[in-house]
């Protein structure tokens, strides 16, 4: 039997978060959900005109809406410049995270070199190389793999069966998903007659603070220099960050991106999932990238960029896409007749 939630009366709610309470500020309430599946019990977080059917049809006890809807329902509501934002802080005080119970596990293998806070927790068959470093109250659950002289910040997390390479630096905060791999070899390789050689790659990977990286996401240590990782950024699943790129703080990427070698992504920049970043381009700051977009030169000005081609029906796409084959040759042939209409105009008597 699951244990009783604890009640959050609404005027509470807004001390501690702000914004305006219009409604019985007793009125208390015990986890978020869906104007769709919620009860009397919950507060709802209402985004916009679309859903108002579904508002006016809710059974939840309390919702969280903008200014510009704060008379879309008689509710007890709480009105937030920043709605969805107000919703998620709201969410984590009614969801927090699981307690921490410190120590090592017997199955764990730390090495005698490592230094593990007391109030950190080391979770089953994970292991723990020379010189690291695990910080105050951070968690490395089962099967995790901290190489030689990695350092690892307070208050982080390791999902299950997260590889962190030798020497690579995590902050503070910082949260991995299971499978991640922070600090693989790049792809370096030199051709030399006709067989590959591999380049040693000696840089590290660098995380700052506040960090998500999602499950099966892999960060390349770099080839000379470090792979960065600025403070709050955001990655999704199964992202391929490669040697020496660099993150700028408070970007957020989907699923799915590729991002090749010594890329510069700026601050505050958003990429959709399945976009691809060319190596050794320079993306200025506060840039959108369309999701499937290839980006194939440096971008400098802020803005959204897309290159997606929407999809048609096969036959109709099988013709467009023979017409874009040609379209070289058309530009060359409207070039020649605009050539013509010029020495036209200019023949005329």
């Amino acid at each position: 039997m699951s244990p009783a939630r604890v009640k959050y009366r609404l005027g509470d709610i807004v001390s501690r978060f702000g914004g305006e309470l219009l409604g019985d500020p007793g009125f208390a309430v015990s986890q978020v959900a869906s104007l769709e599946n919620g009860t009397a019990e919950h507060v709802g977080f209402f985004s916009g005109a679309k859903y108002r059917e579904q508002l006016q049809n809710s059974a939840v006890g309390a919702v969280i809406l903008a200014p510009r809807d704060r008379e879309a329902t008689a509710l007890p509501r709480i009105v937030s410049d920043n709605p969805y934002a107000y919703f998620a802080r709201v969410s984590a005080l009614f969801n927090p995270g699981p307690e921490i119970e410190p120590g090592i596990h017997p199955s764990a293998v730390v090495e005698p070199s490592a230094r593990i806070d007391p109030s950190a927790a080391v979770g089953p068959l994970s292991y723990v190389g020379r010189d690291v470093r695990v910080g105050a109250r951070s968690v490395i659950e089962a099967g995790c793999c901290l190489g030689d002289n990695v350092a690892i910040g307070g208050d982080c997390r390791l999902y299950p069966r997260v590889v962190i390479y030798h020497d690579c630096v995590i902050g503070d905060r910082v949260i991995l998903h299971s499978g991640a791999v922070i600090g693989a070899d790049g792809f370096g390789l030199a051709k030399d007659d006709g067989r590959w050689l591999k380049i040693p790659q000696i840089g590290r990977v660098v995380i700052g603070d506040d960090v998500e990286i999602g499950a099966n996401t892999t960060v390349d240590r770099g080839a000379l220099d470090d792979t960065v990782i600025e403070e709050g950024v955001k990655l999704d699943n199964q992202i391929q960050v490669a040697h020496n790129v660099r993150i700028g703080a408070h970007t957020a990427m989907a699923g799915c991106v590729g991002i090749a070698g010594s890329a510069r992504i700026g601050s505050h920049c958003t990429v959709g999932g399945a976009a691809m970043i060319l190596g050794h381009l320079e993306i200025a700051d506060h840039v959108n990238i369309s999701v499937a977009t290839l980006i194939t030169k440096s971008i400098d000005r802020p803005g959204t960029y897309t290159s997606t081609v929407p999809f048609a029906e096969h036959r109709a796409w099988l013709r467009n896409a023979a017409h874009l084959r040609h379209l070289d040759s058309l530009a060359e042939k409207v070039r020649q007749l605009e050539q013509k209409l010029n020495e036209l105009e200019r023949n005329k008597p």
